[in-house]
């Protein structure tokens, strides 16, 4: 079973029992609390990826770390120690949030302009996504002087390029070709 499929499996395991338990957002929260130390902490993922080291050893070790969290949370980074599937933790917090976001009707969008957005523009550009999509939205913006003018605006796989440099990219293109 590939990483990815075996991540989405235990996520999906996760997001159910903390569903039933009324844990969703704890759960979601004791997850960035880890997924904040692991980014920090290239020793805890070697440790995590380590063939040599048991299971055993690894759950005692995050018992330790992380002792404050829940206990379903506690119990699950115990369940995927013993299944010898540590090493995919930072890949099964990035899918239970996806997961979360998708059943809560939330989508992620990444939008690059190459100005500085006022509040105003956000909330307009933000409002006409979720009209798009049909989704709440949570825009993640970045600033790229090389776009010239413009947004570029990315919604899972589909990207929406309204940039100038684009633009200018296609323009050429034609023009190339009909030369």
């Amino acid at each position: 079973m590939s990483s990815t499929i075996a991540s989405r499996r235990y996520a999906r395991a996760l997001l159910e029992v903390a569903e039933d338990g009324g844990l969703v957002e704890q759960v979601a929260g004791d997850l960035e609390v880890i997924h904040k130390t692991l980014e920090n902490s290239r020793d805890i993922v070697t440790m995590l990826k380590s063939p040599i080291i048991k299971g055993d050893t690894k759950a005692r070790i995050l018992k330790e770390i992380f002792g404050g969290l829940g206990e379903k949370t506690l119990l699950f980074l115990n369940l995927l120690c013993r299944k010898k599937r540590a090493s995919i933790l930072p890949d099964v917090i990035e899918e239970y949030s996806a997961l979360r976001d998708e059943r809560g009707g939330i989508v992620n969008v990444d939008v690059t302009s190459a100005v500085e957005l006022d509040d105003e523009q956000s909330k307009k550009l933000i409002d006409v996504l979720a009209q798009y999509t049909g989704k709440k939205v949570r825009a993640k913006l970045s600033l790229d002087e090389e776009l010239l003018g413009g947004v570029t605006v990315k919604i899972g796989d589909t990207i929406l390029d309204n940039s100038v440099k684009h633009q200018l990219e296609m323009l050429n293109e034609a023009l190339t070709e009909n030369a």
